[in-house]
């Protein structure tokens, strides 16, 4: 019993395997792909600098661009030598039961919804639905309650947008209300 025992833990302790996971270099490729999607963007910005801003609007796309090429070389280099990313540890994850795939198509169609209608009904009223749309999808089921949440979520939003930023949201059905 305890040889098997042994066994055991000299399987545990052995050191990862080389070469990687195929799944993890797919990441590794879609982060050089978006930091090389950026950098190319980023180039096409007219370069216009002032004496306000001498940089110029280029320098942040691409520092973000070259960033994202660095770590996913960077990412490639430690999933080559056997890297690999801790397995969820939560106290309350089941890890054996699958994906609740009822809770991702609601919330897929919640998301289009909103994108969708966000034009036509204007963002405080499809952000509404987007707020409630995704607590009911996640399991909340105080229906007037998420009502009135989601309400004064979107009407805050629409108003720290438009006030605190100066970003106009769609009105929608309520222009001239609002």
């Amino acid at each position: 019993m305890s040889s098997q025992v042994e066994e055991q833990i000299v399987e545990d302790s052995r050191p990862p395997r080389e070469g990687g996971d195929r799944a993890q270099y797919g990441v590794c490729a879609f982060l050089a792909l978006l930091g090389t999607a950026v950098i190319v963007d980023a180039l096409g910005i007219p370069h216009i600098t002032s004496g306000t801003d001498p940089v110029g609007p280029r320098a942040v796309p691409l520092i973000l661009g070259g960033l994202l090429l660095l770590l996913a070389v960077l990412y490639a280099l430690d999933v080559a030598r056997g890297g690999r990313g801790e397995p969820e540890a939560g106290e309350d994850v089941d890890l054996s039961a699958g994906s609740d795939w009822r809770t991702v198509v609601l919330l897929i169609a919640v998301f289009l919804a909103n994108a969708l209608l966000i034009e036509r009904l204007g963002w405080v009223i499809s952000g509404g639905l987007l707020f409630w749309g995704t607590a009911f999808a996640l399991g909340n089921r105080h229906y007037i309650r998420n009502l009135l949440i989601s309400a004064t979520l979107s009407l805050t939003t629409f108003y720290a947008f438009a006030i605190g930023l100066g970003v106009n949201l769609p009105a929608g059905v309520l222009q001239g209300i609002l």
